[in-house]
């Protein structure tokens, strides 16, 4: 996609969402107040005292403007001031009993509001929007600090989301064919038929509620374990993953009594194949195919435990 198309894109996807939280209202969620009234009360309520110069500087506000709502909400008596001591030029502000009421009665409105958007979507489809929000936020938001990820053991649905996952992205980022979601889903498919718990696992990587790596290790008899379907997603990339989830697969191997872990990766997975490395993985075998359209090398590599 061109610049210019991607500039207009994201300018369609503003208007659209300006719509949809019905920000160009006057009225802002069925109150008496506007947008910026409320963004202004919201902020005022959820601090215990703020000063009017943070507000100026935390929502970009002209200061004549920030005054003459601000005494308004004194006339209506939804705020109270005092003296900033820190800047005598400034003043600290709080919300009274009355104005409190109206910042948990907006708050209340604008969670109905979502609430009732996400009631229209299908299982998942809420999260996904909240996964894409968060990329956006962190990417264009510097101050955005990335959500902490947890490791956990797969659930139901798990497996299903890893080869909707694997299928697309090596689709879009390699060109490669149905042929390898086929493979993935082979692969999964005959962990979850045959998943001995004893010998293997499946580590699933959860940010924020969304699904963001996995890994299996699978038991390949005479004591060789099998690392599988290594996966971090785009939005989770540089905060440490891939690496985690490869320990955690030695770690379970060494404590099972495994001799060694094997994997299959292709060298155009340079991420990956450092992350092998790292950990003492070595090369014992390559070849050239085309097992998934595009030529590529396909290489084993080897970890003796």
């Amino acid at each position: 996609m061109s610049d210019t198309a991607l500039i207009e894109t994201a300018r369609d996807f503003n208007r659209f969402y300006t719509n949809f939280l019905g920000l160009l209202n006057k009225a802002y969620l069925d109150s008496p107040y506007t947008l910026t009234d409320a963004r202004i009360l919201f902020e005022i309520g959820s601090h215990d005292g703020v000063s009017a110069t943070a507000l100026i500087r935390d929502l970009h506000l002209d200061p004549a403007y920030l005054s003459r709502i601000l005494k308004r909400f004194r006339a209506e008596g939804l705020i109270e001031t005092s003296p900033d001591p820190a800047d005598l030029r400034s003043q600290i502000i709080t919300v009274t009993d009355r104005g409190h009421g109206e910042f948990e009665e907006l708050g209340r409105r604008a969670n109905a509001q979502i609430a009732a958007r996400f009631d229209m979507l299908a299982t998942g489809e809420p999260q996904a929007v909240v996964a894409a929000m968060d990329t956006i936020r962190a990417l264009l938001d510097p101050a955005t600090k990335p959500t902490p990820a947890i490791i956990r053991p797969h659930r139901a649905g798990d497996i299903g989301w890893i080869v909707q996952s694997q299928g697309r992205f090596y689709a879009e980022e390699y060109g490669w064919d149905l042929r390898f979601e086929a493979l993935v889903a082979e692969v999964a498919g005959k962990f979850l038929a045959n998943f001995d718990p004893t010998m293997e696992y499946c580590w699933i990587a959860e940010r924020g509620g969304i699904n963001v790596g996995s890994v299996l290790v699978t038991n390949g008899g005479d004591s060789i374990a099998k690392l599988r379907l290594l996966y971090v997603d785009k939005s989770a990339r540089g905060l440490g993953l891939g690496k985690l989830l490869v320990d955690e697969c030695i770690r379970f191997c060494r404590q099972k009594g495994y001799r060694e872990l094997s994997l299959w990766t292709n060298d155009m997975l340079e991420t990956a194949r450092a992350i092998y490395i790292k950990a003492g993985f070595r090369l014992v075998s390559e070849e050239r195919h085309r097992m998934f359209g595009p030529e590529a090398n396909g290489q084993t590599w080897v970890l003796t435990l």
